[in-house]
């Protein structure tokens, strides 16, 4: 999932999975897998950016002693990991 700022200013978070391509003609425009179209302040650079750094985040191997709980499931896990890493907690 990235952050990214819409046209009219307002936040979203994408699933980076879903993009099947991204286009600049002059906006940035977002093509998903869905056949939705998202516009975005973002450059397809910054965008690309983005989503390296979201895969690098959850191919991290699970710190050692952290929710070692074996009740949890791995994307419990993740998703845990991502919450705590972002600014805030939430």
């Amino acid at each position: 999932m990235i952050h990214l700022t819409r046209i009219n200013h307002s936040e979203i978070v994408l699933n980076s999975d879903l993009i099947e391509l991204i286009e600049t003609t002059p906006d940035t425009v977002i093509s998903l897998a869905n056949g939705q179209k998202v516009m975005v302040l973002e450059q397809p650079d910054q965008i690309i950016d983005k989503i390296v750094s979201y895969r690098r985040r959850i191919a991290t191997p699970w710190p050692e002693g952290v929710n070692d709980n074996p009740g949890t499931s791995a994307g419990t896990r993740l998703i845990a990991r991502d919450v705590a890493a972002t600014p805030g907690g939430e």
